[in-house]
């Protein structure tokens, strides 16, 4: 060869900042697996090609992440993008029923309020986990497979893509519970939605279905993971699914009503789940995206992400110690009140009283905390 007197360095390098101390199997933790990249066309596996699935597991505390979750999320991300045999990252969560409802409440409500310094050290590694997702060298899918409410559908629209479970529900929790979307989704909203509509679902803490996600084009695609005895796949019961417009609003894709509800909720919980569908789909977008070329894929997706990302720099360092001071005032309120529903029967503040005395210039102490926080059940 022309050119084989030059020196070159074959030994491959390591790139890897962590490794797997911050995973684990016991919830609550932060799962890391590697998967077999699959051929949807035959169902066969490819030999040295994988997906990462970076596993958010505390079901019983709806998936909630903790301190240490949160570190998790932020190393998994990396060691996926790191690893050169793998096509995407699968961002999931354990069970059916929640992808993530955000930060871990009870740890909010019994370590971190009243702790300014220790709230705002805990959101640097929250913004680092946004960060990480953001800038993903693999292209990351949210599988979601349940809830994805407050923090969780700010790590969630961090993702480049979403296949949701129909039977997730979409939304914030923020202001009723002494915080706010911030994390991300005053960020990422607006270029999903009209700023209207951006600025009511980061408001008004409603639950949007995942079919109502998808026809206003919040997610890639919702599937359903629900069969009958008889073995039929069935739609999430709960949601209106005749397209059709009543006294001139689209109730396609909206959740049912009072007792409509209630009845649906009952028959959904008689279903059986089953992940083929939803999975299967997520092969076929990883397959896509596999048959490419690797630095014209990430530029491209890095050319999309960079949308999103510069609203969220632009305020994230000045909201990180916001969200800290405030855990001396509101987010004191709103966390203990949710974390002590099992006392009291109420899980958030009244908040007519609170206004009230906001309207009378109280000082914020403990004599208003005493006048907004339920009493204790006898």
């Amino acid at each position: 060869m022309a050119l084989d007197w030059l020196i070159r360095d074959n030994e491959i390098k390591d790139h890897q900042i962590f490794g797997d101390e911050h995973f684990g199997t016991e919830p609550p933790c932060t799962g890391y697996e590697r998967k077999p990249l699959v051929n949807p066309d035959t169902g066969e596996t490819v030999e040295g090609l994988y997906t990462a699935w970076i596993t958010l597991n505390n079901p019983g505390q709806f998936n909630s992440y903790t301190t240490e979750m949160v570190k998790g999320v932020i190393a998994g991300m990396h060691k996926a993008s790191m690893e050169r045999d793998v096509m995407a990252i699968i961002f999931t969560a354990a069970g059916d029923r929640a992808f993530c409802t955000g930060g871990n409440t009870k740890e909010y409500a019994e370590y971190y309020t009243k702790r300014p310094l220790e709230y705002t050290q805990y959101m640097d590694l929250f913004a680092g986990m946004v960060d990480g997702i953001l800038k993903a060298r693999k292209p990351v899918i949210c599988r979601c497979n349940g809830l994805r409410i407050a923090g969780g559908q700010e790590i969630g629209q961090s993702c480049d893509f979403t296949v949701a479970a129909d039977t997730a529900a979409f939304g914030q929790a923020g202001t009723r519970h002494g915080s706010t979307p911030t994390g991300g989704s005053t960020d990422f909203l607006p270029w999903n939605l009209s700023m209207e509509q951006a600025m009511w679902q980061a408001t008004a803490n409603e639950m949007w279905s995942a079919a109502k996600m998808e026809r206003m084009g919040l997610i890639t695609k919702a599937i359903p993971i629900k069969k009958n005895d008889k073995g039929e796949w069935m739609r999430d019961p709960r949601v209106i699914t005749d397209k059709y417009v009543d006294n001139g609003e689209i109730v396609y894709g909206e959740f049912k009503k009072g007792n409509d509800y209630k009845a649906a909720n009952e028959q959904l919980k008689g279903l059986k789940t089953d992940w083929s569908l939803l999975d299967g789909f997520i092969d076929g977008m990883v397959w896509t995206l596999t048959n490419t070329t690797f630095l014209c894929l990430m530029n491209t997706i890095e050319s999309i992400r960079v949308k999103k990302k510069f609203y969220w720099d632009l305020q994230k360092s000045s909201q990180i110690y916001w969200l800290g001071a405030n855990m001396n005032m509101e987010a004191y309120l709103g966390f203990n009140a949710f974390n002590t529903q099992k006392i009291t029967g109420q899980r958030t503040i009244d908040f007519i009283k609170y206004h009230q005395l906001l309207a009378q210039a109280q000082t914020f102490d403990d004599e208003l905390a005493e006048a907004v926080f339920a009493k204790p059940k006898e």
